[in-house]
């Protein structure tokens, strides 16, 4: 005799195990009856088992593109699981569903990671509960967010940074001014004012890029659609922007500007030169080829733009309105290492003082 066939004895007033919905996931599929599939568990009522086929009931893909419904004890797993954040004295989100939902929505939609879930959740009155990044993570980790998993996250960084060696020097551009030459208190993220330059490309084949400027101190964030990546482009961006603002606000906004050896960064002269006034408007450093942590706030800002803009995306496809809209979200976004702030609400700090 199998082991579907092996009746337990009735447990009345008990919830389905694990191993109950396997047998009902089996039993389904060969065309049993909710009755009969409630006898073979052991006396369950009919009336529980159409009930939890209802629950646990997913749409399966078919080979040929088609979809079936079908009872999955995996699902019925998920849903016990969510269930269980509203029970014991152990979860400190209790029975939140409100809360529970917010959360799933915040990091599955909104694109937001656990620490500027928390923040969010910190600052939001309509929350008694208060509960820290690390939490959220231990609660996704145990699988008690039926809507989340580690896949929806961003990539969680290593807790310590690596120790940089040895540097190789750069060879594609030997007029431009190394980092080596950059002033040592720029290092220090005391002064507004210093930025770093990179691009993002798209969909091999097309040539639309984004030209993403990050400031160190604020992890302020200006970002700009151009038509290829290739030197004229970013000195005319960069052109744009200067007469847009004024040539004192540009020298004052951007004292420095550190990329690295790409063909479309080598015109230093062209990105340094002002278009309204006979002095320099901004001075560039290069970073060392290989080094990406050399322009470390740069390249996760560009972490974040890629949670809206995946690798292999054409970017030609998305408006300057909506480029927009993706620069001011990581403006307004909550930062670890700006203790809680958003890059707004430090610069706002930094008027009022």
């Amino acid at each position: 005799m199998d082991r579907l066939n092996n009746n337990t004895k009735e447990r009345k007033g008990k919830h389905l195990n694990y191993e109950e919905w396997l047998k009902i996931e089996a039993l389904s599929k060969i065309g049993l009856r909710s009755d009969e599939i409630g006898r073979q568990l052991g006396g369950r009522s009919g009336r529980t088992i159409r009930r939890e086929l209802k629950q646990g009931r997913v749409e399966l893909l078919n080979s040929d593109y088609t979809t079936r419904v079908e009872y999955s004890a995996d699902v019925a797993q998920q849903k016990h699981d969510y269930k269980a954040t509203a029970k014991g004295p152990g979860l400190k989100i209790a029975n939140d569903y409100e809360l529970v939902y917010y959360i799933e929505k915040e990091i599955r939609d909104e694109k937001k990671s656990p620490y500027a879930v928390a923040e969010g959740i910190k600052k939001d009155s309509k929350f008694p509960i208060k509960l820290s990044y690390k939490t959220i993570y231990n609660y996704i980790d145990e699988g008690l967010f039926p809507g989340l998993s580690n896949k929806d996250l961003p990539v969680k960084k290593k807790g310590k940074k690596r120790d940089y060696h040895h540097i190789r020097s750069a060879i594609t551009n030997t007029k431009g001014t190394s980092i080596t030459e950059r002033p040592k208190e720029i290092d220090t993220r005391e002064e507004y004012g210093h930025w770093e330059m990179d691009t993002v490309v798209g969909k091999q084949g097309t040539n639309t890029v984004l030209l993403v400027l990050t400031e160190r101190k604020v992890r302020q964030e200006i970002i700009f659609k151009m038509k290829s990546k290739s030197e004229a482009c970013v000195v005319k961006t960069l052109d744009k922007l200067e007469r847009k603002i004024g040539s004192r606000e540009f020298r004052e906004q951007f004292k420095t500007i550190t990329c690295d050896n790409g063909c479309e960064n080598l015109d230093f002269e062209g990105i340094e030169r002002s278009v309204l006034v006979n002095q320099p408007r901004t001075k560039v450093y290069y970073a060392h080829p290989y080094s990406a942590w050399e322009r470390g706030s740069n390249e996760n800002a560009n972490k974040l733009i890629r949670r809206f803009i995946p690798k292999g995306s054409d970017i030609g496809e998305f408006s300057h309105g909506r480029i927009k809209l993706i620069e001011n979200w990581i403006n307004n976004y909550p930062r670890r290492s700006l203790n809680g702030l958003s890059s707004n609400q430090l610069i706002q700090q930094i008027k009022l003082a």
